[in-house]
């Protein structure tokens, strides 16, 4: 029996959505039209609630992105709001039609007769924390902060590269701002060769820096300059000096982020357990006690993959860090390739667990060895570390205990059996 009377398909656009209405067994009720705006929001919503009745549980509305204003706005009237990947949506309109035609309210139309006909490939949209969704946009904005600080520190080291090399042997990468400081007060080689011990000294005991000496610096500094053509050096001067402020916010952007991730995964409630007892862990403190997961990589665990984590599902986690394999068998051919369908913050984020475990956690270290031993590649064998540690979180999280190394034999055998392909 079909559990919705109604089935609603939303073909999102960026300025105005398409929307189809069928009745339960697949007659067209109406059609609408919805500009991406508060008042064109509010009106679809009193119309779809009037055009139902006001029985808003018995409607099921299908759309192509999990969340955004259009989707809230329907959660909070109490519409069941279901989400479908694009390219699932894309097979299902071949159904209708093979000659490649496209329209968005024929989109909307095959959207509502799939929830009608095809439930179960569609992910019920759930209201999540008001935590988890902070964590999570941060998380977003602090990886795109990340990503412009990395292009123009790239764009400096490309400049000092031009013409002034010396400098990059103090920071290969350009990216810390003590370096930032000697080039403001000294953007030339020439300039540079002249600094005195006692400013390099002083610059290094702002800045913290002890892994290099003034002498060490000042060597450096006098190397022979590079011969250019005249005013070429001049120019790739001033180039970097206007690079520096940007650096400098880029990086003080980067570095609020950071802060506020931590304070919000820090707010994150305890949960309680099945007689409404407080339980002594959260799920984030489990996630940090293991090796390798700093806050970064928690965080985006936590706002990337929420229900996952919540119910537990190790295969669901797999999948979504592309971490499970895909098997393509026909006939007597069998091949087995990396997943590239993925969520992609989750599959980085696997990636640098795996790489930090390996440095900090013994064992990882000896696993990873062990792979590439065997001919594996660097990324193969870090995803089969992420693999056996995410065996692991999952022993973590069910049992509500800290990771402990000493019971990392007990996780293994806890860890759940993979799915036939």
């Amino acid at each position: 029996m079909q559990p919705y009377q109604w089935l609603v398909g939303v073909d999102w656009g960026s300025k105005l959505h398409r929307v189809c209405v069928l009745d339960g067994d697949g007659k067209q009720v109406a059609t609408r039209q919805v500009e991406h705006h508060g008042m064109g929001q509010r009106e679809f919503v009193q119309w779809l609630s009037e055009l139902v009745g006001g029985r808003t549980s018995e409607v099921a509305v299908g759309i192509e992105i999990p969340r955004g204003a259009i989707v809230e706005g329907l959660q909070e009237r109490g519409f069941a709001v279901f989400a479908i990947n694009p390219k699932q949506l894309d097979r299902f309109r071949d159904r209708y039609g093979m000659g490649g035609a496209k329209d968005d309210g024929r989109d909307a139309f095959v959207l509502a007769d799939s929830l009608r006909t095809d439930l179960h490939c569609f992910r019920r949209v759930l209201i999540e924390d008001a935590l988890i969704l902070q964590i999570r946009e941060m998380s977003r904005t602090r990886d795109d902060l990340q990503t412009e600080f990395g292009r123009l520190a790239n764009q400096l080291r490309e400049q000092l590269l031009r013409y002034f090399p010396p400098l990059l042997e103090l920071c290969p990468a350009a990216d810390e701002p003590w370096l930032w400081d000697l080039l403001q007060m000294a953007p030339l080689p020439a300039q540079a060769a002249k600094l005195t011990g006692q400013r390099v000294s002083k610059l290094l005991a702002n800045r913290r820096i002890r892994r290099l000496d003034p002498d060490q610096v000042r060597k450096i500094l006098k190397s022979p300059a590079l011969v250019l053509a005249p005013g070429a050096e001049i120019a790739a001067s001033k180039h970097a000096l206007l690079l520096l402020p940007s650096l400098r916010t880029a990086h003080a952007q980067h570095q609020q982020a950071v802060k506020e991730i931590a304070a919000l995964v820090q707010l994150l409630p305890k949960p309680t357990g099945p007689e409404g007892q407080l339980l002594e862990h959260r799920d984030a403190d489990l996630l940090l006690s293991l090796p390798g997961l700093g806050i970064g990589i928690a965080a985006t665990m936590l706002g990337e993959a929420t229900r996952a984590l919540v119910e537990r599902d190790y295969h669901a986690l797999r999948c979504y860090s592309g971490l499970a394999a895909v098997t393509h068998q026909s006939g007597k051919r069998r091949t087995v390739v990396m997943r590239y369908a993925c969520n992609c913050r989750l599959r980085n984020a696997f990636y640098h667990w795996a790489r930090c475990s390996m440095q900090r956690d013994p064992r990882s270290k000896q696993h990873y060895a062990q792979l590439r031993q065997r001919g594996h590649s660097h990324g193969r064998a870090l995803r089969g570390v992420a693999d056996r540690l995410l065996a692991v979180l999952m022993a973590v999280l069910r049992s509500r205990t800290p990771y402990d190394p000493k019971l990392r034999g007990l996780h293994a055998k806890h860890k759940p059996s993979e799915p036939q392909p």
